[in-house]
């Protein structure tokens, strides 16, 4: 049992700033109060207690490509199978991008994040390498496998399911590059897999605007459109909709995962995260590719919060941005964490407050050396 006294709360799933003790019990949080006590006590005093973060989208293999193919077309940087991060993940030793990821994930939970959800390059292996990296790090990995033959453009639908199948056997969903690289069929073969088995679909939709002008050159419909069509779960980016791409994404309740600093890097654009809220889209965040932005998700919230700001030149509350890397990414995700409330998990990081506004303290002003410690996994993680 422990008790964290004298603390600025986030609470519930509105992050309403209380002053409040939290009383927490195995994983659970048992009761937040002025007077909640017992167990093993932390004093919070000056400090935050927010819900940890959860990073929703990101590519952990290339923690060993950092800034390579930097000023390169996005095809030539990152299409698979032959672009460059995909010759350096081929090239790479085993022992290495095991490395590399656990490097990555630590430097996650020095950052405040607790949760990650990875497009897993590298089928089979892939999931195992990552699987090895994650080995005694108190971290919440989802994995999003895929495998090299659904690329194949004369695959059979029946040798999709049965990958499909033995993939998720070993991870959480199946996360695909995008329609520029497999056929309608092959999508629907995979999200009638992943649903069969309760497990999550996602793909790259409407990155970019050239990918969007040949999906509707060659069949007729938008990226998303056709990811709507064929069923999946969670898409990603959505950078450059058209027409009614974001009206039908937010009519069919489909969230999707914004990564702006990957798209700042990539020189694709700004993401429409007003509209997108305005559609009534559940907007998550996540930080993409190693090898362009650190896994940092302070730095994702800043970002987004201020180039949402400049580019419809009006106000966003800092809250709407927070809960994209909280509580929008634990119900998409269908986590019990995400928020602080009696009976939830315990996913908590402890944060000095550098600022009288706490959430902003958070997004603009939170570095590692200012968080105290984290509460994950069933685990107190003092760090100073």
């Amino acid at each position: 049992m422990i008790t964290i006294k004298n603390a600025t709360v986030l609470y519930g799933e509105n992050m309403e700033a209380v002053k409040a003790n939290i009383l927490i019990e195995d994983d659970k949080i048992i009761e937040v109060s002025k007077n909640a006590n017992g167990g093993k006590v932390v004093d919070a005093s000056d400090c935050i207690v927010a819900p940890c973060l959860i990073n929703s989208h990101i590519h952990m293999g290339d923690s060993v490509a950092k800034d390579a193919g930097d000023g390169q077309p996005i095809e030539k940087i990152v299409k698979p199978p032959d672009g460059i991060k995909h010759r350096i993940l081929s090239e790479t030793p085993p022992e290495k991008l095991v490395e590399s990821m656990s490097e990555s994930m630590n430097y996650m939970l020095e950052t405040g994040t607790t949760t990650f959800v990875d497009f897993r390059e590298g089928g089979f292996e892939g999931v195992e390498l990552i699987d090895e990296a994650s080995m005694d790090i108190p971290i919440r990995k989802i994995v999003l496998g895929r495998h090299d033959s659904f690329l194949d453009p004369e695959v059979e639908t029946s040798d999709v399911k049965k990958t499909a199948r033995k993939l998720l056997r070993s991870c959480d969903g199946i996360g695909l590059s995008g329609f520029g690289e497999i056929r309608d069929d092959v999508a629907i073969a995979i999200t009638d897999t992943c649903r069969k088995y309760g497990k999550i679909s996602s793909i790259h939709a409407a990155e970019y605007h050239d990918v969007q002008e040949k999906s509707l050159r060659t069949t007729g419909n938008t990226e998303v459109q056709r990811a709507l069509k064929t069923g999946f779960d969670l898409l990603v980016h959505l950078t450059s909709p058209i027409d009614n791409d974001l009206k039908f994404t937010g009519l069919n309740g489909v969230p999707v995962v914004s990564c702006p600093r990957s798209n700042g890097a990539l020189s694709v654009g700004i993401p429409p995260i007003k509209e997108m809220r305005d559609n009534n889209i559940d907007v998550l965040l996540g930080t993409d590719n190693v090898m362009f932005n650190s896994p940092n998700m302070f730095h994702e919230m800043e970002y987004a919060l201020k180039v949402t700001r400049g580019l419809y030149r009006t106000y966003v509350p800092p809250v709407d941005v927070f809960k994209m890397a909280t509580v929008n990414a634990a119900k998409a995700l269908n986590l019990d964490t995400g928020w602080i409330q009696e009976g939830k998990v315990a996913d908590l990081m402890i944060v000095k407050l550098t600022s009288e506004n706490p959430v902003l303290s958070l997004i603009n002003r939170a570095e590692s050396k200012n968080i105290i410690g984290l509460i994950t996994d069933s685990r107190l993680i003092l760090k100073r």
